[in-house]
């Protein structure tokens, strides 16, 4: 099953690419409001196949500005640091034996197409796979955790390095939590839509070149294992966001290093749910 957040309503996409509404399509069975089919996920799944048979609006005719993103309102979010060992060495640091776990504030998260205000300091990319929470718990083991994700879609985990590195201690939510920061879509793919989910490739570009290209199969800790150590801890809720990490090739690690301009047109892919377009500008 894939989902779209399209003019702030639930939007399902059927196998022959056209847009389905699903509160239309169900007589207000499901609320219009995407992060409220989290907490019903099973019911939705029940309806999915009679909804794949109705014929709909082309995908490809939906307008860019009309996509939002597919998870805008959860109560939690999650992101996961140096969870590619090729990221954790150009940054210089070990690979952790432990997941790495910091957060972004809601207010960050933002759709798939559009500007971003630049604040003061040094803006990279770290394109990733983000993974959407369908059936919650806690201690819920890593060989059943697929079964508990609704989805997963492409973000950016935009971080503004120097208030990161700032203080006697790392800032990195504040730094990765400014308007904007968290784009993610414009589709959430569920986790069979895939041959193999645990093997998904994903990028970005800066004005046409190429700065990261990699696969979620060398993530350190693949996305099961993510949803089995944060669940030790703490109760994952339906519609809960993960940002899983980031492959090499960001800004702070280059030489000379490298940071987003105004001007700069960042696309971010991700096989499986397609690209997210932004144009950064400076802050007003």
């Amino acid at each position: 099953m894939r989902l779209a957040n399209i003019s702030d309503r639930l939007s399902l996409i059927t196998p022959a690419g056209e847009v389905v509404d699903v509160s239309q399509e169900t007589g207000g069975r499901f609320s219009p409001r995407i992060q409220d089919c989290y907490d019903r996920w099973d019911e939705l799944l029940e309806v999915a196949s009679a909804l794949h048979r109705i014929t709909g609006k082309p995908l490809a005719d939906v307008p860019a500005g009309d996509f939002g993103n597919p998870a805008p309102h959860p109560r939690q979010v999650f992101a996961i640091g140096l969870n590619y060992a090729d990221h954790a060495a150009e940054a210089s640091l070990a690979v952790p034996e432990d997941l790495t776990v910091f957060t972004k504030f809601p207010t960050s998260l933002a759709g798939p197409y559009g500007t971003v205000s630049l604040p003061p300091g040094t803006v990279d990319w770290e394109v990733e796979l983000v993974a959407v929470i369908g059936r919650g718990g806690r201690d819920i083991a890593a060989g059943q955790a697929w079964s508990r994700v609704a989805g997963v879609s492409v973000g950016q985990d935009l971080s503004e390095r120097t208030m990161q590195a700032a203080g006697p201690a790392p800032q990195y939510s504040l730094a990765k939590s400014f308007p904007g920061f968290g784009p993610v879509g414009p589709l959430l793919a569920s986790p069979d839509e895939f041959e193999d989910p645990d093997n998904i490739e994903l990028g970005c570009a800066i004005n046409g070149e190429q700065v990261q290209k990699g696969s979620t199969k060398d993530m350190v800790f693949p996305v099961p294992e993510i949803i089995a150590r944060l669940s030790r801890i703490t109760p994952l809720l339906p519609g809960d966001v993960i940002f899983t990490g980031t492959p090499p090739g960001v800004g702070v690690g280059r030489s000379p290093q490298r940071f987003l301009a105004p001007g700069d047109e960042l696309v971010t892919y991700m096989s499986g749910v397609g690209e997210m377009r932004h144009r950064m500008q400076a802050r007003g």
